[in-house]
């Protein structure tokens, strides 16, 4: 039996993301270079490393309404996703050598195979718009 399956991913991730709310939304940004460097130095979650710089850039971008052309329930899942990752109190607590991170892990890899084509779409309307210099949603 696993130690962390992906019920319990499922169950976390529905939780976190039920709560996320716009003012959620700016704490996650403030928060995001702490995040990011507990990913880094995460041997377990560093793999996820580009597509959690992806999400906040998501995230980003949608707070300051350039791109909206995602549900709000992939946004919350996002971020119930990554403030999951900042608890170090969460299922498994990340304190606990060895094993910490692989709850943090599961509710990633569950976010990420949730919202994976609307962060498909959001990654072409970004190159589009970085090729063309404009990064305002044109819809």
């Amino acid at each position: 039996m696993a130690l962390f399956s992906q019920k319990d991913a499922r169950k976390q991730l529905d939780a976190e993301s039920e709560k996320v709310n716009r003012i959620d939304l700016e704490a996650l940004l403030e928060r995001q270079r702490a995040i990011e460097e507990k990913v880094k130095s995460s041997g377990k979650l560093q793999r996820f490393s580009a597509d959690i710089k992806l999400m906040f850039s998501m995230i980003q971008d949608y707070w300051n309404g350039n791109y909206r052309s995602v549900p709000w329930k992939s946004i919350a899942a996002m971020a119930g996703a990554l403030l999951y990752v900042m608890n170090p109190l969460d299922f498994i607590p990340d304190l606990i050598m060895g094993i910490g991170f692989v709850d943090d892990v599961g509710v990633v890899a569950l976010c990420l195979k949730l919202v994976e084509s609307d962060l498909h779409k959001y990654a072409a309307w970004k190159e589009h718009k970085e090729e063309h210099g404009d990064l305002t949603q044109s819809d």
